[in-house]
């Protein structure tokens, strides 16, 4: 049984969804002590548990600790099922946080599953769908692990109750993922939604977005209405590449006007154009489990966070794998994936 130290690095939630899908991928049993120390409220909330749960019944795992607020977890896993599976939170709480944990274990299963998660969609410190959909998806698929996406009902912050669906086929031939340049602009997009808001909050958001990064009429939304629980804001902007498309997020807050937090992701955005690598620091963190899963390959991204850092820690203690970062003269870095072998199926 493999021992995480919860605290190490950044001290968050992503320790313990790593090991949850790096242990259902290889069967190695693992016990987590301080987990999320690093957090305002450390232990077990909402989603990681729903997080626990998911990978233990699609696993078959023996669990003990799983409850909300545990700082200490056991988990030994069985054979992945393929199948149908429905998981709701019960909260705000990220639904794509949790796919994290299970989509890879599944992609390894010899027939498809289904998912239908319920919970937060569009929410502070997590991936959006729109990220999930339009920036890693495509690079999974390039990998050889094969999902799509659908949101049923965007789910915002306190309310929750969104809703969507994945369906997951068994990877294909893996293959290394080479991606250290762009290619050449092909897209710019600035969105942005409300819930039970009115929908000039976003007009204005999109407004802002385009005038600050000079952009074209047509590469800016004039601001759409979805149907959610309760109340939320969403401000989206995706800007896409021949060989990468990077998104960027912008969440709607009481007590911060429009404007202001378009201005703050069109910083993101801006400083993302000013570079040179292809992938962001979030995406970075999403593409070291599926390479040390897959076939391994390299990308070039921005600094090394933390988040990253932490996240290869505990694929080392999984994997006979070896991960590389180097700092490159102009600034950006080189992360290398280096597998012994391309992995078969779980």
């Amino acid at each position: 049984m493999i021992t995480i130290d919860g605290s190490q690095g950044e001290g968050g939630g992503q320790i313990l969804r790593s090991a949850l899908t790096l242990s259902l991928a290889t069967g190695t049993p693992f016990r987590i002590g301080k987990i999320r120390a690093g957090r305002d409220k450390p232990g077990l909330l909402r989603q990681h548990l729903t997080a626990v749960k998911a990978a233990a019944e699609i696993g078959h795992a023996q669990v003990t600790g799983a409850e909300i607020g545990s700082t200490e977890l056991d988990f030994v896993p069985g054979p992945v099922t393929a199948g149908d599976y429905s998981f709701a939170i019960g909260s705000a709480g990220s639904t794509l946080l949790v796919l994290q944990a299970v989509l890879l274990p599944l992609a390894r299963a010899a027939a498809p599953s289904r998912l239908r998660l319920q919970g937060g969609t569009h929410a502070l410190a997590a991936p959006s769908f729109d990220f999930v959909e339009r920036a890693f998806l495509p690079l999974l698929h390039r990998i050889g692990f094969h999902a799509r996406a659908e949101l049923r009902r965007a789910g915002f912050y306190p309310a929750g109750g969104g809703v969507i669906d994945i369906e997951i086929a068994p990877h294909g031939k893996l293959a290394p993922l080479v991606l250290e340049t762009r290619g050449g602009l092909v897209s710019r997009r600035a969105e942005a939604l409300v819930a039970n808001l009115p929908v000039q909050i976003a007009s204005r958001e999109t407004a802002t977005v385009g005038r600050l990064l000079h952009w074209p009429a047509e590469a800016i939304g004039p601001g759409s209405v979805v149907e959610a629980h309760g109340p939320g804001n969403c401000l989206t902007v995706t800007v896409g590449h021949e060989h990468v498309t990077e998104v960027f997020t912008g969440h709607g807050r009481v007590g911060r006007r429009g404007e202001d937090i378009a201005a703050e992701t069109a910083r993101a955005v801006s400083a993302y154009l000013a570079g040179s690598a292809p992938v962001g620091s979030h995406l970075a963190d999403q593409l070291l489990l599926p390479m040390a899963l897959g076939a391994g390959g390299r990308f070039v991204t921005v600094a090394p966070t933390p988040h990253t850092l932490t996240n290869i820690a505990v694929i080392e203690a999984f994997l006979d794998v070896a991960i590389g970062v180097t700092a490159q003269a102009d600034g950006s870095w080189l992360v290398t994936v280096t597998t012994p072998q391309p992995a078969g199926r779980a």
